[in-house]
């Protein structure tokens, strides 16, 4: 018997095992079995036979369990392998059909195998999802019926359309669908767009508008550029459904959706163009020209607009243009809303010239005139003249050499002598400097240009920098494009000028503008040098800043070549031999540079130079060296001149040089009280990179010894210093301060070792004497430390000691000392100025010392408190942190495995007391002197909001109660100024914290700024009302003005969710004190 014989007899419901053994044949790629040819090979006779077969067979499986009851697995486990048995054989047909399909030839009866796609397409219907390769497979069956063109090809289009376009939007790879979906497209030209049964398809052909794969896809394109030539009512949903989408499209998105309705314009003819040039592309106009600027599409509607204009040139769309036009950008540009009229030159100045092709050229030419005698440029408003200007220079550039060379003169002269000028706008000025640079595009403005650019020259000193940014860069653009010489544009005395004392963005630019003229990098070594002194006799400080900006322009290599030109031509210079007059034309360059001004000069080019290659040298270790040996070696040379000291001491300092070490430790020395950072800056790190730092610190230490007040013999160590010179122990707190706020200092002392460090940690600790003989007595010494200086001693100790701590690896000893600290401010300083607080008399100088003891005290107690927090730690690691760590000592983390819970919450309780009597204190100085008590609360204000995150994150007492403080503080101050009201009227609830009574609103303020710190502070609010802690009505009224407070701002800042619990707290507080009224 024959395959297909044997086939034929299968295809039954009593041989079906038969069949479904010749569909697994198939589908195994060794056997030889093909179903295709087996099929084809058929005479129409048995092709007929084997549709019937297989009809029947098809309709007994799917009666026994139908597509329904496949999912539902039913109540008999067999019942489960009986849908797999029934989705087998259906697969099996969809098989045979599908080849049955490909053979088709014309004349062929095929009622059977169109009675097999209709109940195969019944199954397709109900089928559950699990079964997508199924699914899969009666899809394509449909798919193949409809491009074959059978019988009743609609409705298995239809299902295979729909279902290829939810697979596109559902499928994890769904650009692989788009040209699915294409190949259905004609089958929309078969549905009708009003009908109620396509209404899913709609939806969905809308949703393909939102998609970023049909979007982008070639396909996916094609196939949204056909949708608009479906239905002409169908193309004002598209639009519609574009134009709510457009907000969210990103610049690519929208080019892409640009391109589509372009492409959609120019396919349309008759009823379908008409609807897109005035339902879309005028709608389009419209909105880019009367929504505002700050609207989030109005740069999207623009760049939809300038796709057409940039594509004009023909015909076709010229018309349109013109036509679309001409009913709304006319009266636009002469409207009384500026941003309308800024907008409609835009659209004008980029569709230029807008005419009607199919008219004669006399009328041609006459619109176009009558478009260039449009007064744009002298419109009132600023905004309309930039765009003026920006459209004049872009017609200009695109039609220079159509133009009438009149009215092209005309234009120039007029942006660049009155507009450029402009006084009333910077905007303006700017406008036509940026704008020029599109005329310089075009190699035919070039002689025009040059004989006009001159008069603008002035413009480098224009009181805007953004002028001068802009006219730079037209400068730039000139030298690029060669219009013209820069130097008679601007001439180089004034460029120079505008170097050396320009900000940061303007001296880029004009280096960019001078580089190649005072670094030829194609010269020599030695014309380089020459360069360089040519530009420090024209202007010093021109030349520091030009080479500051040198290393963006050439390669370091190139660098340390000019560093070690100028060190040749500074080495000529200082020989002691050389005589001015034995020097010859052939020795230009050491006359040069004879006057050691110069000298100077190059030597701070050097290390200006070397500061812009240190990261180049660090990487190629022999160049450094072979650097450091070339300058090494001459080092002591150069010592010759007050004036190279300076520079000499910054490039010693990175060649690690310590030659001149003790002159700075002398010059360190003798320097004044106060000096402020800039003199003493470099020299303190010149002396921490040669290694000198101990030498810094014994002098801090000798200077803080010698100023404390004698009690017995003193040992003076030494130093090795050159004079003596009186104890300065302000400019050693100066010293101490720099060092410690700068990392790479710190890190320098920090590697001493414990021994000079504790030495100065002793000796700061002595003075804490010094700042309680302050407050014992009421006259102050003149010769001994003044009371400012005791307290930035007792700052430092605190701070030292907490450094010490963390860098030190065993014990605990500087944490104790920080414990001692507390103690002693707790038991001798908080009682004494509590009795100070409440005298009648005081003096204003006491008064100004106990405010700034206060604001000290606060900053020491954050110091403690974060000491403590990470005591609780073990092995807490410290970071690193940036050079104000030491200016902030909340950032300070100290860890200790050794730490006693204990004695964390003795110094905690301390610290807590402490907090209580400063906030005391803080309301008793805002109630007897509120102009002091408001100076001595902001003073505090960033130490208190260190102390309080600190506070937040302790979930144990005694820290706790810092809040309830806070809370009983607000609610009392409210409550005193609740109970002075006499009048209704004076009953105001307030909206911000400036609302809110002066200790109040600034405790407030610094809860407010933190989420975290706002949460605690309502669970504070929350357990007060669980204690029944309130219990008057000026205090729930108090409370009450709080929480508006509270919620006001948290209304506007949307960074903190309010939970609903305080919700509720709020709302019965409202309940209650109703209540309480209506008593």
């Amino acid at each position: 018997m024959s395959k297909r014989d044997a086939f034929l007899e299968a295809a039954c419901r009593e041989k079906v095992e038969d069949f479904l053994h010749f569909i697994q044949l198939h589908k195994d790629k060794a056997e030889p079995f093909d179903v295709e040819e087996v099929v084809q090979e058929m005479p129409r006779n048995q092709r007929l036979t084997l549709w019937g077969k297989l009809g029947s067979l098809l309709q007994d499986v799917l009666q026994e369990l139908p597509p329904e009851r496949w999912a539902q697995g039913g109540e008999e486990g067999m019942e489960v392998e009986s849908a797999t048995h029934v989705m087998a054989v259906v697969d099996g047909v969809t098989l045979v059909a599908d080849v049955s399909i490909k053979v088709l030839e014309d004349g062929d009866a095929y009622n059977a195998l169109l009675e097999i796609i209709h109940r195969l397409h019944n199954v397709l219907v109900s089928l559950p999802v699990s079964e997508a390769p199924l699914q899969l497979h009666i899809h394509t069956l449909c798919e193949a019926w409809w491009k074959k063109g059978l019988k009743e090809k609609e409705q298995f289009g239809r299902t295979a359309f729909l279902i290829s376009l939810q697979k596109s939007f559902t499928l994890k790879k769904p650009v692989s669908n788009c040209p699915r979906v294409w190949s259905l497209h004609d089958v929309l030209l078969s549905l009708d767009y009003t009908s109620e049964e396509n209404k899913q398809i709609i939806d969905l052909l809308l949703q393909c508008f939102h998609r970023p794969n049909y979007i982008r896809n070639d396909d996916g394109k094609r196939f949204l550029v056909f949708l608009f030539s479906w239905n002409v009512d169908f193309i004002i949903i598209i639009h519609g459904t574009i134009k709510n989408q457009l907000e969210f499209y990103n610049k690519t998105m929208t080019t892409h959706i640009m391109e589509i309705y372009f492409r959609a314009w120019k396919k349309a003819s008759g009823d379908f163009l008409e609807k897109i040039e005035s339902s879309c592309i005028q709608d389009f106009m419209q909105n880019a020209i009367f929504l505002p600027r700050a609207s989030p599409v109005h740069a999207k509607v623009r760049q939809i607009v300038s796709y057409f204009h940039s594509r004009k040139g023909c015909n076709k769309l010229d018309k349109m243009l013109c036509n679309l036009y001409k009913p709304i950008l006319w009266k636009a540009l002469s409207v009384p809303n500026f941003e309308v009229r800024a907008n409609a030159t835009l659209l004008f100045t980029e569709a230029f010239p807008v005419h009607d092709p199919e008219q004669n050229n006399k009328n041609i030419d006459e619109a176009i005139q009558k478009q260039l005698d449009t007064s744009l440029l002298d419109d009132p408003h600023p905004t309309v003249r930039c765009n003026a200007i920006l459209g004049v220079c872009k017609i200009l550039s695109k039609c220079w050499e159509l133009l009438p060379p009149t009215i092209v003169t005309d234009f120039l002269k007029k942006l660049v002598m009155e507009l450029a000028s402009d006084s009333s706008s910077p905007d303006v000025r700017c406008s036509v400097f940026k704008c020029l640079t599109i005329v310089l595009d075009n190699s035919l403005s070039h002689p025009l240009l040059e004989r006009l650019l001159p008069t603008l020259k002035y413009s480098l000193h224009d009181n805007s920098e953004k002028v001068r940014i802009v006219f730079l860069d037209m400068l730039i653009k000139v030298k690029a494009v060669r219009a013209a010489k820069f130097w008679d544009v601007c001439n180089m005395d004034h460029l120079l000028a505008r170097l050396a004392i320009d900000s940061h963005p303007v001296s880029k630019r004009v280096v960019d503008l001078l580089f190649k003229s005072f670094f030829p990098v194609n010269e020599a070594e030695r014309e380089w040098c020459s360069r360089c002194i040519t530009l420090i006799q024209m202007n010093p400080m021109a030349a520091r800043k030009f080479y500051q900006h040198v290393h963006r322009h050439t390669a370091p290599t190139n660098i340390i070549k000019m560093m070690l030109a100028i060190r040749r031509a500074v080495n000529s210079c200082i020989q002691t031999d050389c005589d001015v007059s034995e020097i010859n034309d052939g020795n230009k360059e050491n006359s040069e540079v004879r006057h050691m001004a110069v000298v100077s000069s190059l030597l701070e080019i050097v290390v200006i130079l070397w500061r812009s290659v240190e990261k180049a040298l660090k990487l190629n270790k022999e160049a450094q060296k072979y650097t450091f040996a070339k300058f090494g070696n001459v080092m002591s040379k150069y010592f010759q001149d007050e004036r190279c000291t300076v520079p000499l001491i910054q490039l010693a300092s990175r060649l690690s040089h310590p030659a001149p070490s003790c002159g700075v430790l002398s010059r360190l020395r003798r320097m004044d009280s106060g000096a402020v950072p800039t003199q003493y800056g470099q020299l303190l790190d010149c002396m921490c990179s040669w290694g000198l730092a101990a030498d810094i610190l014994e002098l801090i230490t000798d200077w803080l010894t010698e100023a404390l007040p004698k009690q017995g013999d003193n040992t003076k160590r030494k130093v090795r210093i050159q004079e003596t010179v009186e104890a300065k122990p302000d400019l050693a707190l100066a010293y101490l301060e720099y060092l410690f706020s700068h990392t790479l200092a710190r890190e320098k002392v920090l590697a001493l070792g414990p021994q000079p460090l504790k030495q100065l940690h002793t000796v700061l600790g002595n003075w804490r004497s010094v700042l309680y003989a302050h407050f014992s007595s009421s006259a102050e010494d003149p010769k001994g430390p003044g009371v400012e200086t005791a307290l930035k001693v007792f700052m430092h100790h605190g701070r030292l000691g907490a450094h010490l701590q963390h860098s030190s690896s065993e014990g605990r000893h500087y944490l104790l000392s920080l414990e001692d600290v507390a103690a002693w401010v707790a038991e001798r300083v908080l009682p004494f100025l509590a009795k100070r607080t409440n005298e009648d008399e005081e003096e204003d100088e006491e008064e100004e010392k106990f405010q700034s003891l206060a604001a000290q005290i606060t900053e020491v107690s954050s110091i403690i408190t974060n000491v403590n927090i990470k005591l609780r730690k073990a092995n807490l690691h410290v970071e690193k942190r940036p050079p104000k760590a030491l200016i902030e000592p909340k950032e300070i983390c100290v860890g200790s495995s050794q730490a006693q819970e204990d004695a964390t919450t003795v110094v905690l309780g301390v610290v807590a007391n402490i907090f209580q009597k400063i906030i005391e204190l803080l309301a008793r100085r805002l109630k007897k002197e509120p102009e002091e008590g408001e100076r001595l609360c902001q003073s505090a204000v960033p130490s208190l909001a260190g102390f309080l995150q600190v506070a937040q994150a302790w979930d144990k007492a005694p820290l706790s109660g810092v809040f309830s403080t806070l809370f009983a503080v607000v609610v009392v101050e409210k409550r005193h100024l609740l109970q002075k009201i006499t009048h209704p009227e004076e009953v105001i609830t307030p909206e911000s914290v400036e609302d809110m009574p002066p200790l109040s609103s600034i405790l407030l303020s610094v809860i407010l700024k933190s989420s975290s710190l706002t949460r605690a502070f309502l669970t504070e609010v929350s357990s007060s009302f669980d204690s029944e802690a309130i219990s008057s009505l000026n205090e729930l009224a108090a409370v009450l003005h709080v929480l508006a407070v509270i919620f006001g701002i948290r209304a506007v800042k949307t960074n903190l969710c309010i939970p609903f619990c305080y919700r509720v707290i709020y709302e019965s507080s409202v309940k209650t004190l109703n209540e309480i009224l209506d008593l």
